[in-house]
């Protein structure tokens, strides 16, 4: 396991004693992230959707895994007991029976049903899971999941601080990896293979995009266009560290930077200055959002969502945005992610990785410079 028992036994008490104000005999989980977290369970092997993998968090006691038999052995070396398995992939169904068995006792099951849930198992089996268990009522576990989770320990934060560090390492050799007339597909090689020397474990997240004072679309697989003089290129990476993501930007001119360009920068980055400087424990989401769109609405009128939770995915909740009421807590990691339109269909991003302390948040990316950098 990544962490020592004691962090799984402890996350499994603090759900249980949420479970038992708000009634759940069990909470059915089905995603990598929510598994994990309880478990200690880390495998790549979540890539392939041929099976699905199970944990139930009972009222009390360990959780109990409902796995496919592949994954028996690594389960054996995490803290829990109670694992049950099936061979899979399996013509009647992905561990049903089996689930149901480990349900039968339950009256009120949780289960994630909210914004930014998913089932990840197949819709059949889950009615036919329902049919089996019979008269079980089925509740959003979602809220309470993410309030335990929102929060992280210190050693999460640690291992947090250490792959943003691995992060801001690779950034700082921008200027022997990145160069006039390399082609953007190249930038990006270079800047992966940069961050495994580094120390990450893997870069599963990098996107990114260049061009003159800006950029289009940061979300494509990297092209083969060469940058050119006065290019801004972007990246921005989520390399992992035992399971955990960094989550952040950096943007470089190539040879010269244009006014608009500079001036673009400038605004993310006093931005997001505000962004910290309101992030406090006590604050609401909306309130750190609306602190950085009040700079950059000066200057653009495509806000969207200004940063989100960091952690074991990529995004987690909260999102800073306008509707968002979520309160900050000590030891919530969030990104500060303002974003603005240069010119008609070219954007400018800037992100920073912090976690929310009584008082000055901490920087776990290391703060980029004021101006636009140019390589």
């Amino acid at each position: 396991m990544d962490f020592p028992q004691t962090e799984y036994e402890q996350r499994t008490a603090a759900a249980q004693r949420l479970m038992h104000a708000a009634g759940f005999d069990a909470i059915l989980l089905t995603t990598e992230a929510d598994v994990r977290y309880f478990s200690g369970f880390r495998t790549l092997f979540w890539e392939s959707p041929t099976r699905p993998w199970f944990l139930i968090v009972p009222r009390q006691g360990k959780p109990i895994a409902v796995i496919p038999e592949i994954g028996a052995a690594l389960m054996r070396q995490t803290w829990l007991d109670d694992i049950r398995t099936w061979p899979s992939p399996h013509p009647d169904g992905e561990g049903v029976s089996l689930l149901a068995g480990a349900l039968s006792n339950c009256s009120v099951i949780g289960l994630p049903m909210g914004r930014e849930s998913q089932l990840r198992m197949p819709l059949s089996d889950y009615q036919a899971l329902r049919d089996q268990i019979g008269s079980v009522t089925f509740y959003d576990a979602g809220p309470l999941l993410q309030s335990l989770r929102m929060i992280k320990s210190d050693r999460e934060i640690n291992v947090l601080r250490r792959i943003c560090g691995i992060g801001s390492a690779a950034f700082a050799e921008a200027g022997r990896l990145f160069h006039a007339e390399q082609a953007l597909s190249d930038a990006f090689r270079a800047f992966k293979i940069e961050l495994l020397k580094q120390g990450a474990e893997d870069v599963p997240y990098l996107v990114g995009g260049a061009g003159p004072d800006g950029y289009a679309d940061v979300i494509s697989p990297p092209s083969d266009q060469p940058l050119n003089i006065g290019d801004v290129l972007m990246l921005d990476t989520g390399a992992t560290l035992q399971g955990y993501f960094c989550d952040f930007d950096r943007n470089f001119a190539i040879g010269q930077a244009s006014d608009l360009a500079r001036h673009a920068y400038r605004t993310l980055w006093q931005a997001t200055e505000a962004g910290i400087a309101a992030a406090r424990p006590g604050v609401s989401a909306q309130s750190v959002f609306d602190a950085m769109a009040n700079i950059v609405s000066q200057e653009s009128s495509d806000v969207g969502r200004f940063g989100h939770g960091l952690g074991m995915q990529l995004t987690e909740p909260p999102s800073l945005i306008a509707w968002d009421q979520t309160i900050l807590r000590e030891g919530m990691v969030i990104t500060l992610e303002p974003s603005m339109e240069v010119v008609p269909g070219s954007i400018m991003v800037h992100e920073e990785n912090i976690v929310i302390r009584d008082g000055t948040p901490e920087l776990l990316s290391q703060r980029a410079p004021p101006e636009l950098p140019v390589l």
